[in-house]
C-alpha cells in the first residue's frame, strides 16, 4: 500500500476524529438517555464512562497504530490478530452499513436542519423522472444526496487539502458545543439543584418501554452515549497517510478523545443547569436539548442557530466519514478481497478515488432507498463488536508477537484492553435485551459478508499488507 502519500499531519489527524464524534449525539441523545435512566447525576455519569470508554479503546488502538500504520486500520488489525475471516466481515459490514449507512443518515441530516432553517421549503417536489407514474423527489432528498456527492468529489482531492478542510470544520463544530454550554451558564436562568431532581412524568417520546428504568435503562443509555462518541477511533483507516505515524497516530487517538469528554460533560452539565430533567424528557422528538435550552435566553433566534449548527456538524461529520472510511474498502480490495479497481490510486492526487465514489455510491442507495435510518439502528451493535476484537488484538499480539516494536504501549496494560472488552460485551448483551430488534438486525447485516467471504477469498493468491 506504498501508492498513498502520508500527508496528515497531527492537528489535521485529531481533527479528523473529533469532526467524526461531533455529529448530532450531543444534541439530540441527552432526552432520551434522561428517559432511559430517569435521574440527572446517572446521565452524566453515563457521558463521562462513555468517555472514559472509547478513551480506554484509544489507548488500545494507540498502540495498534503505531505497530501497524497501514491503510485500512482496523481491517489491518484484525486480519493479522484473527485472520481473514474476522477482517473481511468487519471490512463488508463497514461498507454495507456501518460508516456508509452512517454517512447517509449524516446528509439527510443536513437536508432537515436546513430545511427548518428556511423553513419547510425543502419539502416539496423537486424533481420527477418519467418512469411509470412518475418518480417523485422532494428537496430534501435533492440537498441530500448533492451534500454527500460534493462532499465526496472534494474527498477526491489530497490528503492534506481535506485533512485541512476537516480541521477548519472541527474548530467551527467545536466553538459551535462551546457557545451552547458557556450561554447556557452565562445567560441562562439555571439552578444546579435540577441535577438532584427526578424525571419522573416526562413525556419520553418515542422511547421504548424496555428501554427504561433498571439495569436495561442503563445500558440504553450507555448505547446512546457511546452512539454519540462513535467515531473516536475514526483516523485509524487513515493510518497509511499519517505523517511521522509511530509518534502521531497515539496523540491523535487520545488527545481527540480526551477534548471530546471535556465538550460532552460540560455541555451536559450546562443542559441540566438551565432545564429541568422533567423538561428534558419532554422535548419533542422532532426538536432538541440543545434548542430549547437556547430558547431560554436566545428566544426564536435559537431555533435558526441550531438549524445552521446542526448543519455544520452534519456536514463537518459527513466530511471526516467519507475521507477516513473509503480507507477500508480500498484496503480490501488491496488484499485481493474485494472488487479489484477499488485498490487504484489517483497518481496526481494519491487518493484511493474509486474507493471514494464507491463508497458515495452505495450510501447514496442508502440515502434514496428510506431504509437507512432503520439499518443505521443496528451501527452500534455491530461496532460496539468490531470495536471490542481490536482492542482484544493488543492482548493476542502481546502473546502471539511479543518481539513486534512498539511505539507506544497501551497505559493500564492489560486491563485497559481487559476492561474496554468486558463492558463492551455487557453493552452487547444489553442491547440484545432492551433492543433484541436492532441488535439481530447487526448480525445479520454481518452474516451476509458470509458467503462474500468465500466468493472473494476462492483461487485468490496470499497476499501481504505491508506497514
Amino acid at each position: 500500500m506504498s501508492g498513498l502519500n502520508r500527508g496528515l499531519g497531527l492537528w489535521a489527524g485529531i481533527a479528523v476524529n473529533v469532526a467524526n464524534v461531533i455529529g448530532t449525539g450531543v444534541f439530540l441523545k441527552t432526552r432520551v438517555m434522561t428517559c432511559n435512566v430517569d435521574d440527572p447525576m446517572i446521565v452524566m455519569a453515563v457521558w463521562l464512562a462513555a468517555g472514559l470508554l472509547s478513551l480506554l479503546g484509544a489507548f488500545c488502538y494507540a498502540e495498534l497504530a503505531s505497530m501497524m500504520p497501514a491503510a485500512g486500520g482496523d481491517y489491518v488489525f484484525l486480519r493479522r490478530a484473527y485472520g481473514k475471516p474476522t477482517s473481511f466481515l468487519y471490512g463488508w459490514t463497514v461498507f454495507a452499513i456501518m460508516k456508509t449507512g452512517s454517512q447517509a443518515a449524516l446528509a439527510v441530516g443536513f437536508a432537515i436542519f436546513m430545511n427548518a432553517a428556511l423553513g419547510g421549503v425543502l419539502d416539496q417536489a423537486w424533481l420527477t423522472l418519467p418512469l411509470g407514474d412518475g418518480i417523485s423527489f422532494t428537496g430534501l432528498t435533492v440537498v441530500a444526496l448533492s451534500a454527500l456527492w460534493l462532499v465526496t468529489l472534494f474527498n477526491c482531492a489530497s490528503v492534506s487539502t481535506t485533512g485541512s478542510a476537516a480541521t477548519v470544520l472541527t474548530v467551527m463544530k467545536v466553538l459551535t458545543v462551546l457557545a451552547v454550554g458557556i450561554g447556557a451558564f452565562m445567560f441562562g436562568q439555571g439552578d444546579l439543584s435540577h441535577l438532584s431532581n427526578s424525571a419522573s412524568g416526562g413525556s419520553c417520546e418515542g422511547v421504548q418501554a424496555s428501554a427504561m428504568g433498571g439495569i436495561a435503562g442503563i445500558g440504553a443509555a450507555m448505547l446512546g452515549a457511546s452512539w454519540a462518541y462513535d467515531g473516536w477511533n475514526n483516523v485509524a483507516p487513515l493510518c497509511g497517510e499519517v505523517k511521522d505515524p509511530q509518534r502521531n497516530l497515539p496523540r491523535m487517538f487520545i488527545w481527540g478523545t480526551l477534548l471530546v469528554i471535556a465538550l460532552y460533560v460540560g455541555v451536559n452539565a450546562a443542559y441540566f443547569y438551565v432545564l429541568s430533567p422533567q423538561e428534558i424528557a419532554s422535548v419533542s422528538a422532532t426538536s432538541s436539548v440543545a434548542t430549547e435550552v437556547l430558547k431560554t435566553f436566545a428566544g426564536p433566534a435559537a431555533v435558526t442557530f441550531m438549524a445552521a449548527a446542526l448543519m455544520l456538524s452534519s456536514l463537518g461529520s459527513l466530511h471526516a466519514s467519507v475521507l477516513a472510511n473509503s480507507r477500508v474498502p480500498y484496503a480490501m480490495a488491496s488484499d485481493g478481497m474485494f472488487f479489484k479497481p477499488l485498490a487504484k490510486v489517483s497518481e496526481r492526487t494519491r487518493v484511493p478515488v474509486n474507493a471514494v465514489l464507491a463508497q458515495a455510491g452505495w450510501a447514496s442507495v442508502l440515502t434514496l432507498s428510506g431504509t437507512y435510518d432503520t439499518l443505521t439502528d443496528s451501527v452500534v451493535f455491530a461496532s460496539c463488536l468490531f470495536y471490542a476484537l481490536s482492542a482484544a488484538a493488543v492482548i493476542v499480539f502481546r502473546r502471539t508477537e511479543p518481539d513486534l516494536p512498539r511505539p507506544f504501549k497501551t497505559w493500564g496494560y492489560p486491563f485497559t484492553p481487559i476492561v474496554f472488552v468486558l463492558v463492551s460485551a455487557a453493552l452487547l448483551i444489553s442491547a440484545l435485551i432492551a433492543t433484541p430488534k436492532q441488535a439481530l438486525l447487526g448480525i445479520g447485516v454481518i452474516l451476509l459478508g458470509v458467503p462474500l467471504y468465500f466468493y472473494w477469498n476462492r483461487n485468490r493468491s496470499e497476499k501481504r499488507i505491508d506497514f
